[in-house]
This record gives structure tokens, sequence and C-alpha cells, in this order.
């Protein structure tokens, strides 16, 4: 087992570098999330690992692996999917018509392993009505995450949690023991590595935010930090979408169906997050 001192040095580390709220009493998630890093980077053990680095001897890079990993989400399609029947018939149909032309542009900001954004993808790609009205961006504080997302190849189990047969036909081919999404739904998107605790404002304005089921991996101050940049970057009158248990709070708005989804009055004033 992990002995108190590393588990300590790990969540320290995961604060510090991403806001994230991680509990040192557990030993196993903390063993099995680090193990497969550990082996990859050449450690006989999690705890050799992470000795190296709490001695000082590591480089930046494995720091950011352990981050990473303890960080990585809980992914599956369509997650909620009476949250993706909101966005795709209601509010991203509402947004094309606010934004009279303009393309209204989307962002999942912790899109894990991609799931998220591609399910979102799919169903704007089968509803004529929002064809090339809709600009798709994407991103992750791993690196690892992204290269999978931008892939595109998920396993079986990966394709049946959620995606139903017809649109996994649709939109998918078989490879072996893997499914491959087609080109057409990856070149929709746009990818970047983003830590959402620094300054997210270099990136924009976006029409809507997807930030579902990360604020309950922060802690509190981190939390209140990621709010006040996604407020940063939505354009007004944008929509920001949160896990069903989470709350954004402030001048934004909750919309009616209780899908964690907030409206940004078009008239909001501005101030520094």
């Amino acid at each position: 087992m992990i002995a108190a001192v590393d588990r300590a040095f790990v969540a320290a580390l995961c604060l510090a570098r991403a806001g994230l709220k991680v509990d040192a009493e557990k030993a196993y998630l903390i063993e099995s999330r680090l193990a497969p890093v550990a082996r990859r980077e050449g450690f006989s053990s999690p705890e050799e690992f992470i000795g190296r680095l709490r001695d000082g001897g590591g480089d930046d890079r494995l720091n950011w692996a352990i981050v990473e990993a303890i960080a990585l989400p809980e992914s599956e399609f369509l997650r909620d999917h009476a949250v993706f029947e909101a966005l795709v018939h209601d509010v991203i149909p509402t947004l094309v018509r606010q934004r009279a032309g303009a393309p209204v542009r989307v962002w999942s900001t912790a899109c894990g392993t991609g799931q998220e954004i591609y399910s979102l993808a799919m169903m704007i790609a089968d509803t004529p009505t929002l064809a090339g009205k809709v600009e798709l961006f994407a991103s992750d504080l791993s690196e690892r995450s992204l290269e999978k997302a931008q892939s595109g190849v998920y396993s079986q189990f990966e394709v049946q949690r959620g995606l139903p047969a017809r649109t996994l036909v649709r939109h998918f081919e078989k490879d072996g023991e893997s499914f491959v999404l087609s080109p057409r739904i990856r070149q929709m998107i746009r990818w970047r590595r983003v830590n959402l605790v620094d300054d997210l404002g270099r990136f924009g304005q976006f029409d809507l935010l997807l930030c579902r089921n990360v604020l309950t991996q922060m802690a509190p101050e981190a939390q209140a930090r990621v709010i006040g940049q996604l407020k940063q970057a939505l354009a007004p009158g944008g929509r920001l979408a949160l896990g069903l248990k989470e709350e954004a709070g402030g001048e934004l708005t909750p919309l009616a169906g209780g899908f964690g989804l907030f409206a940004l009055p078009q008239d909001a004033v501005r101030t520094a997050a």
C-alpha cells in the first residue's frame, strides 16, 4: 500500500496543479490510477514512482503524469441523454437564431477521451437544420486522453455505454475488436490541451460551454475560480452546461428542465475572473 506521506504528496500536487480535491485516505483509488503510469514510466511500483518525485528526482512531465492519471474522468457516449436532446433541439437552435448567421461556437472544456463532444457532433450531423452553423472545440487536461479522443477509436465496451445501435452503424466502422469513428465526425472538432484553472480568456468567447461533472472533483476555491473563468469565456446570451447536480451561481440563470443548463443574460456586466 502507498504510504500516507506519499498519498499526501499526490493530493497536494493535484490540488496545486489542477485544483483537484483528492482524498489522501483513498489508498486504493490512488494506487489503481498510478500503477499503470508507474509501469509505463519504468518504475517497479507506484511507491517508487511517487518517492522519486517527492525527493525531487523527477521532471515536470512526471508530475503532470500523476495529476492527469488522478483526474481521469468517467466518460461515456450520450451521458444523461436528455441533456443532449435539450442541447440539439432547443439550446443550440435558439443560439443559432440569436447569432443571426454567425456560427455558434461550442466548447467541451473537459472532454476526456472524446465521448461527450463526439456525441454532440453526431447529433448535430444528423440534424440538417444545424448543418454548417456550429463550430465545435474540445479540450482536456490530459494529453493521453486527447490523443485517444482525436484517434476516434473505441472498444466494444466503450461504444456500448450509451450509444444506440443505429448511431453506431451510421457513424462507426468495425476494425478488428475496435470501432473507428468516421473521419467526417472527427474533422468537426478542433482540439487543445487546457487546464481549467488557468486563464481561459485567451481562447475568446463561446456561445455554449460544456463543463459537466467536473466541478465536483475540485476543491471549493478551485470550483469558484473555474466558474468565474467559464463566465468570462461565455458570450453575452451564452449557455453553460454543468452536471445535473452542479450549480453555477451568480448572474447565470438556470434553464427550465433541470438539465444543469444555465444562461448568461445578454446584458451581463463582465468583471475580471
